[in-house]
């Protein structure tokens, strides 16, 4: 399937089919606003890379307005759509996959929410370091993503789970392929326990799991 980005739905109609798709969608960006609430004062630097249409960025600025945003992603179109939302708010946006950009010691935040999982184990490794050097001592790293379960008993059972969810909700047999289709050939989502063992590799002192459910994950690091 081809998109003007690299999920599976175009930019201009991405909002509206994600939450079909993944569980909770929406929990994600309540469970990194709580966070970030709870660890950082204001004023903020947050870098959003893989920001998509800059729905976080919305979220974030209806409640906190001491917070300085970059918005950051490869697709020319995502971006376009994160301007339109954001078109009377003071953001700087780039043009960029995590693993190309260089920026260091900038950021107090940084999140990388669904976007990660594109990457083979070079370039996944490549863009969480990228995303360490570009935070500040302190500063703190929250993703979320697509995850493998740690035995295929348990990941056909997880698969099993999604595939009733995405019936649930409205995607056809044909989109149930699709999604099915691109694990592992377009998206290449690993372990939580190899997720933990990444970000410690790459230099952060505090790393948990923050949140989980079906196969989704989110984690924070703290640099």
């Amino acid at each position: 399937m081809s998109t003007d980005n690299k999920s599976a739905y175009d930019s201009n109609i991405y909002d509206e089919h994600i939450v079909n798709v993944l569980p909770y969608y929406r929990e994600y960006h309540d469970q990194i606003i709580d966070l970030v609430q709870i660890c950082k004062q204001d004023p903020i630097d947050w870098l959003d890379i893989g920001c998509g249409t800059g729905t976080l960025a919305s979220r974030v600025l209806e409640k906190e307005q001491n917070v300085r945003f970059t918005l950051c992603d490869p697709s020319e179109k995502m971006l376009n759509e994160a301007e339109k939302k954001l078109k009377d708010k003071n953001i700087r946006f780039i043009k960029a996959a995590s693993h190309e950009f260089d920026h260091d010691s900038e950021y107090d935040v940084i999140t990388a929410v669904q976007s990660h999982h594109y990457y083979r184990p070079d370039e996944r490794a490549r863009a969480v370091s990228n995303c360490y050097r570009a935070l500040r001592n302190g500063g703190i790293f929250i993703t979320f993503e697509n995850i493998r379960m740690s035995s295929e008993t348990s990941d056909t059972i997880a698969m099993k789970r999604w595939v009733k969810f995405l019936r649930e909700h409205g995607n056809s047999e044909q989109d149930i392929k699709m999604h099915i289709d691109r694990r592992g050939v377009e998206t290449f989502p690993i372990t939580i326990e190899q997720h933990i063992d990444l970000l410690r590799r790459s230099g952060f002192r505090s790393v948990d799991i923050l949140w989980a459910s079906y196969l989704q994950a989110g984690f924070m690091a703290i640099k």
